[in-house]
Parts: C-alpha cells; structure tokens; sequence
C-alpha cells in the first residue's frame, strides 16, 4: 500500500471544509485597498491561510495575491501550487453554485474541480506529511494564489519576495504529466464607435477564456425583415428565441459553455448569433466589427479565415475562443483567447490579427501573451511525479501537451501541471456550468498527491 493512502482516512474533514471554501463567490471584482483581486477572493484566500494555521502550520499571505503554508526544514523548497479565485458562475445551475451539494457520488459548486477542491486536498496532504511527522530533506510549501482565473500577476508578485521552488506541480489541469503548455494570446478588437444601422445592441460573454452561453442583440427591423430572421433562424445551427418590441425584435441565443483552450467542447451563443444576423443583413447595415467577425472568424475554433491556424506535432492545433462582445451606440468591442503551438511566436499571431482587423477600420490591442511552457521528459521532477502516480495507481503517467494556462508556466521550467482529474473521466470540470467532482475519483487523486508530495519532501 502506497504512503498516499493515508489520506483516505482524512476525506470528511476535507469535504467539510471545502464546503466552507465553495461558499466564498471569490470571483475578481474591484480591487481595493490590501485587496488587489477584491474582497471576495482575499476572503477565500485568508479562510485557507486560517485552516492551514489551525492544523499548526507556518503560513504567509503576500498582499492578498497569494499565500503559503509551510511544512518541514532546509534550505531548498519544493511546492504544490492551486488558486483560490473563481470563474463567474454564469447562468443554468440545477444547484446553487455556491453551496457544496452531493447527489450520489458527485459534490456539485463553482471551485469544486477548479481549483479548491484540489487546494484543500494539498493541504491536507502537508497535514498528513505532519501527522506522520515525517523528516524533511527540504521545506514543502503549499501556495494558494488569488488572481489564476484573470491570468494576473499574482505569482509573480509573490515570487519577487519568496523563494524560488527547486520543483512544483499544480493539480489544476489533468493526468498524466502537463510538460507543454500553449502560449496563451488575449487582445481586443474594437472601433471607437458603432456604426451599424440595425444592430441597436449586442452582449455576450462574463470572461474571455470561456466559451460564452449566451448573447443577446436588439435589432431595429420591419416585420418582413422580422419574418425572414425567424426563418433564417430556423434553417441554422443554434437556439435563438425572439421577442418582438416596437421597431424589431430583442434575439436571444443561447449555446453551451466551456474553456476557451477546449472551444470544441461548447458552443459559442455569441458568434452564431452573428452568423444569423449576417444571413439577413449586409455588411454595410451590420457594421464593421460584426462583419468582421463574420467574414475572419465565423464560427471556427482555428483562426483558419483569419490566416492564423497552426500546429505543430508537439503541442497540436492553434484554438480561437470570441469570448467577449460588447456592442453599443458608443463602443463596439470583442474579447478573443487564443491557445498557441508550443512552437509559435505570439507576437506574429497578433500582428497578423491586427492587420486583418485594420482593413475594417478596427483597432486590435494586445492585453496578454503568455509565452509557452515545454519540460523536457528527462527531467527529474517528472520522473518523480511518474513514480508517485505509478505507486498509487500501477499505471505509467503519459505526458501531453494542454492549450490551458497554469501557474506551472511561472516557474521557470521548474514545474508541470499534474492532475487533478483522470482523462476518461466525463467533462465535468473547468469553467461548465454544474461543475462537480466525483468523491471517489477524486480521492485517487488526493493519494496520488500525496505520494507526490511525501516523495518531494524526502527525496
């Protein structure tokens, strides 16, 4: 039987006090002052530091951007890495998202599977590293941070006054080893103001690295115009309701969301309600930035029409995710995540995008480019990582590449994304709407970490 088991005996205590953590909404708001994420994801963050304290651990919080529990002495540090912060719920919960509720072997809320449950089991771990008075060869920390979800800088603020891991996991992405991570390219494209003739108003989206499940668009049409968008509609890939109102009607389409590194898994409201919009009016009376999207996006999830697919055998496809859209008789703008081979440049990626938009007198601004992770196989930490999961398991742990984004990335080339879930599990997780976990997979997971993490502090 593996070391990992005996977090087994531990798995009440952990269900009990990630119910506390679910029903903090740590979702990013205004920042204030001490709180640069908000109120709510301090909250979150202070309320671990306050549990990990109560089991008798050294702890730091750096500014309310990140915090740390520490077990164990010497002069290196290893670390298991997860976040506190949370996507926005969004809409289409059969239980509320913020209240930890079972129905058989699935605990359903908003942070269960991204990313609280998976920090409590770490901390938890380091109590059972410290139940079994285990002797270190090194410090083990485990480090909560603030601001993942909104790729801020919250790692790297904590990381200009501590300590520099000799190797981390993060268990916020899958199993076996996450040793390649896409760039991730976030920007903006936007006119200074609306210029379409029908389209009064358009919305959709609550984050850009989701797939949006709704977008609504109030258009001024007769009713013959009314009629053919009502057959239009009929004949097209979606779920669009209408309400007539006194000069056109108010669209709503409604799709399914997902992460913005998976696109194929959802099904975006916001660029299907801009195909049917462009079956029925021309791109003089739409706009530019709705026949832009129409004409160099669609409703791909490659950019092959904007002249940015790639792929390369290490990393695979280039993924585009429209998360954003905002259209009013002021501002018109839309948020796009891109997920980028390991191999690519994102400075090129943009710059072909920007060009594109410029020919519908758009302006294209780059708000993010994280550059791409790739960790040699040969490397020690993952040779570690593959014993652990081996000892609980008795099965190899594969390495693959992800489009998502981690905090392995901030690390150096010290670190990889390593679990929590198991690839044949159903989609459960991420940003979806009834996000949940299943106890008894998840508990796999809590002794695969543990295994870890007990072989990072005494090896």
């Amino acid at each position: 039987m593996s070391f990992g088991s005996k977090i087994l005996n531990y798995q009440e205590d952990i269900i009990h006090d990630l119910a506390e953590l679910v029903a903090i909404p740590s979702v990013r708001s205004e920042a204030v002052e001490g709180m640069p994420f908000g109120k709510a994801p301090a909250e979150a963050l202070n309320r671990i530091l306050s549990m990990a304290e109560n089991m008798g651990f050294a702890t730091k919080n750096v500014g309310n951007y990140v915090g740390h529990a520490e077990y164990g002495e010497g002069s290196e540090v290893a670390a298991v890495v997860a976040h506190m912060d949370i996507v926005p719920a969004g809409e289409g919960w059969d239980t509320d998202p913020f209240t930890l509720t079972k129905k058989g072997n699935l605990y359903y809320g908003r942070g269960t599977a991204d990313d609280k449950g998976a920090a409590i089991v770490a901390l938890y771990c380091l109590k059972v590293l410290k139940d079994e008075n285990i002797k270190p060869k090194r410090r083990l920390r485990v480090i909560f941070g603030a601001g993942e979800e909104t790729a801020s800088d919250d790692l790297e603020m904590y990381l200009k006054s501590e300590q520099m891991p000799v190797m981390a996991f993060t268990p916020d992405s899958e199993y076996g080893i996450c040793n390649r991570e896409k760039g991730i390219l976030r920007l903006t494209v936007s006119s200074k103001q609306h210029s379409s003739a029908v389209v009064r108003e358009f919305t959709a989206g609550t984050v850009v690295n989701a797939v949006p499940a709704k977008a609504k668009a109030v258009v001024m049409c007769t009713d013959d115009v009314y009629g053919r968008i009502q057959k239009a509609a009929s004949r097209m890939e979606g779920d669009f309701s209408f309400v007539k109102t006194e000069d056109g009607t108010e669209i709503t389409s409604v799709g399914k969301a997902s992460h913005a590194m998976q696109p194929q898994e959802g099904f975006n409201a916001a660029t299907h309600l801009m195909k049917l919009l462009g079956e029925v009016f021309s791109e003089e009376e739409l706009g530019g930035l709705i026949s832009f999207v129409n004409r160099s996006i669609g409703t791909e999830l490659h950019g092959e029409s904007l002249g940015v697919y790639l792929n390369d055998k290490e990393s695979g496809p280039l993924t585009l995710n429209l998360g954003l859209a905002g259209i009013y008789d002021s501002s018109a703008s839309i948020g796009i995540d891109i997920r980028y081979p390991v191999t690519a440049k994102g400075k090129d990626i943009f710059a072909a995008i920007a060009e594109s938009a410029l020919q519908y007198g758009l302006k294209a601004t780059l708000n993010q480019d994280n550059k791409p992770l790739f960790l040699p196989e040969s490397s020690p930490l993952i040779t570690l990582l593959q014993e652990a999961f081996a000892a609980v398991t008795g099965k190899p742990a594969d390495v693959y590449a992800t489009g998502g984004g981690t905090y392995a990335r901030a690390f150096e080339g010290r670190a990889v994304a390593f679990g929590p879930f198991f690839a044949d599990e159903p989609d459960r997780r991420l940003h979806n709407t009834n996000e949940n976990i299943d106890i008894d997979r998840f508990m796999v997971h809590a002794q695969v970490c543990l295994e870890a993490m007990y072989r990072m502090l005494t090896q």
